[in-house]
């Protein structure tokens, strides 16, 4: 069976200018990503890794260069199409979950529906919670929760849509071991789903979880390799 490629960059740079002072971010940037794929972006504070995934995200546009997404130059879409796309075909998991404190768990995983303009359907975010664990906790104050709890609803949140693509931009930086390898098995296994899984880190550990990792510094790409399959031996996770 042929993966379709799902993400394509070309020469791809990014830099801002503030008060006249230019500042680049991401240089001569290539890559490419197939539909089904996990992979782990991975660099040091300032290597452009978020900057990335922000583009690759629709977050954010680049300064030059090409990003074809299913084939389809993004540089020919508005503000309106890209915040579609985002809706309806990405969900965002983030370091520091982004719910709504006072607001139960279900109404929080409820947003994006809300957000979509369409009938909201409790049903698809009731099975986004039993899917990462979480249908006991649905009525629970966001307040109320472990970290590890806030993050698996912030992934049933991400996952309200069905969405194609999952981006976690260091989704375990505020939680422990135990909670962090929770939240990496569910992302492991939203993968063995179909999910194209997306993950920023600048933990190894973490980034082992992937089928692969890109390495950069200074944003300029430099490794590209697949991971050996030690940490899904280690976990006794099955391989897809």
């Amino acid at each position: 069976m042929v993966t379709k490629q799902l993400i394509t960059i070309k020469d791809l740079s990014k830099e801002y200018t503030n008060e006249e002072v230019v500042t680049k971010v991401l240089f001569n940037f290539n890559l490419e990503i197939k539909a089904g794929e996990f992979l782990a972006i991975m660099g040091p504070s300032g290597s452009g890794k978020s900057t990335l995934m922000h583009i690759l995200g629709f977050l954010d546009r680049p300064s030059s260069g090409q990003y074809l997404y299913k084939e389809q130059d993004i540089n020919e879409f508005d503000d309106d199409k890209l915040a579609q796309i985002r809706n309806q075909e990405i969900g965002f998991v983030f370091q520091s979950f982004f719910l709504l404190g006072k607001t139960s768990v279900l109404e929080n995983v409820k947003l994006p529906l809300v957000y979509s303009g369409e009938k909201v359907d409790d049903e698809k975010a009731k099975q986004a919670l039993k899917d990462v664990g979480l249908e006991h906790r649905m009525q629970y104050y966001s307040n109320q929760l472990s970290g590890g709890e806030k993050q698996r609803v912030a992934i049933a949140r991400a996952l309200v849509n069905d969405p194609d693509i999952i981006y976690a931009d260091e989704p375990t930086g505020n939680l422990d071991s135990v909670s962090g390898n929770q939240v990496m098995k569910i992302l492991q296994d939203l993968n063995k789903k179909g999910k194209t899984v997306i993950l920023v880190t600048h933990e190894q550990d973490t980034a082992e979880h992937a089928e692969r990792i890109i390495k950069l510094i200074d944003g300029k790409l430099v490794s590209d390799e697949q991971v050996l399959n030690k940490r899904q031996a280690k976990d006794g996770y099955l391989n897809k």
